[in-house]
């Protein structure tokens, strides 16, 4: 009896399952049991989190399920939901283990009602994404000092008066020019590209703003034209969209280069403020006056280098005197050494003819006609070199400032200090100084004669 008892007890204990087997269990269940299906209801509790998925409960007038969107697939809807917000989701049912609360795990979600235009948005979206017209490095940057701002927009749009209010206020400077178009109906998309090629064609401003006021899908439908979306991808001129609130999303806000929330926001985006512009130029001046302040230093080095340089004549005459009375010393130097010489040179041919010549009276009468010829051609040498040593001081007194002031000349020069050269360089009634070889004199210039042809 012991052992029946003991074998019932183990057969029991092998059918008992942990709280996570029976929930994995039963999530396997529900995961085969039930394909991806639409759902319609309201959300509730809507928690976006930091991690970029959003949790919420979607309910109708009876009851209510929790659903779940993760990041990747939430990034992809184009709106941002609210609690009370009607919606339509495709997803699997599942079971948060943890918990052994069954959920729905959303893959798509799009307004209720909106069904068929929700899907062409998306579609149109995925296509154009694929083909780059969304890539980050394709946009144009936006002119950091516009001169000219374009608005396509219809005339009678409130986004226009948001728009006009807000350049005047922060950018009165700005000009503006409006290309009218429908922003919703059926002629809208045309409209709109044609407004935009307009501009293009027009080259008259620097950026472009695309603006309309917020409004339902359908309202907001004309801005996911693919026409349109291509005709601002390609536009020469960048393009910043602000269209609807900040949730609404359009084909035209991705393609654009700059997605305003509102319309508002994508004026304040293209222009910067008054204040702001005149602070800039500001610092401008201030950085344009400690560069000139830096050369204007640099350039009054150069000048002290260039007047340390500057030799004044009466120094130079001074130093050329110098250098004439070291030219004189080594001239006679020179001289009385090569007399010298000469004179060596002679008593030694007079000692070597008094040895070899055994006629003394003839070698003696020989060599007084010698020597005799030798001092005349010292005194030659010596009157030559006293003739060129002469004409060199008087080259030196002819070039002498005060010899040619000595043989009736001047000097003039302007009340500045500066040699005056040319008539044609003084107006009537300048006052010169004049130097003259004694004294000098202050003149003015009554007549200016110019030099005959």
């Amino acid at each position: 009896m012991n052992k029946e008892l003991m074998t019932e007890n183990s057969s029991q204990t092998r059918d008992i399952l942990s709280v996570s087997e029976l929930n994995r269990a039963v999530s396997r269940l529900l995961e085969q049991s039930f394909d991806v299906s639409w759902v319609r209801g309201e959300i509730s509790n809507f928690t976006p989190a930091a991690s970029g998925h959003w949790y919420f409960t979607l309910k109708d007038d009876a009851a209510s399920v929790r659903a779940v969107m993760f990041r990747g697939r939430a990034s992809a809807v184009g709106f941002s939901p609210k609690s009370g917000d009607s919606v339509e989701i495709r997803g699997r049912v599942t079971l948060y283990e943890a918990r052994g609360e069954y959920q729905i795990q959303v893959e798509q979600m799009r307004r209720a009602g909106l069904g068929s235009l929700f899907e062409a948005f998306v579609a149109l979206k995925a296509k154009l994404e694929a083909e780059g017209l969304f890539d980050p490095g394709q946009k144009r940057s936006l002119p950091l000092y516009p001169r000219s701002v374009g608005i396509v927009t219809s005339l009678a749009a409130a986004a226009l008066r948001d728009v006009l209010t807000a350049l005047a206020r922060r950018a009165p400077h700005l000009s503006v020019v409006i290309y009218p178009a429908a922003v919703q109906g059926a002629e809208a998309a045309l409209q709109l590209r044609q407004a935009l090629a307009q501009a293009n064609e027009r080259g008259e401003v620097d950026v472009i703003l695309l603006v309309r006021g917020g409004g339902s899908i359908e309202d907001l439908w004309s801005f996911n034209d693919e026409g349109l979306a291509r005709d601002i991808a390609s536009s020469l001129l960048p393009v910043v969209a602000g269209v609807g609130h900040e949730t609404d999303f359009t084909i035209a806000d991705f393609v654009a280069d700059v997605r305003a929330p509102t319309p508002t926001a994508a004026a304040e985006l293209v222009c910067m403020t008054r204040v702001e512009l005149l602070s800039e130029v500001q610092g401008f001046a201030e950085q344009l006056k400690r560069e000139m302040q830096r050369k204007l230093e640099r350039l009054g080095q150069r000048l002290d280098r260039a007047s340390a340089a500057v030799v004044s004549p009466g120094e130079r005459l001074v130093h050329q005197s110098e250098r004439l009375s070291g030219l004189k010393f080594r001239l006679q130097t020179a001289w009385q050494q090569s007399a010298q010489r000469r004179q060596s040179l002679a008593s030694r041919a007079h000692d070597r003819l008094q040895v070899q010549l055994p006629d003394l009276a003839l070698r003696q009468s020989r060599l007084e006609r010698a020597a005799r010829g030798l001092v005349a051609a010292q005194q030659r040498s010596w009157m030559d070199k006293g003739a060129r040593l002469g004409a060199v001081q008087a080259q030196l007194r002819a070039l002498s400032p005060s010899h040619t002031l000595a043989r009736g000349y001047a000097i003039v020069r302007t009340t500045q200090g500066n040699i005056v050269r040319q008539a044609s360089s003084l107006a009537v009634g300048n006052q010169l100084d004049v130097t003259l070889s004694e004294g000098g004199l202050t003149v003015q210039v009554e007549e200016i004669r110019k030099t005959p042809s």
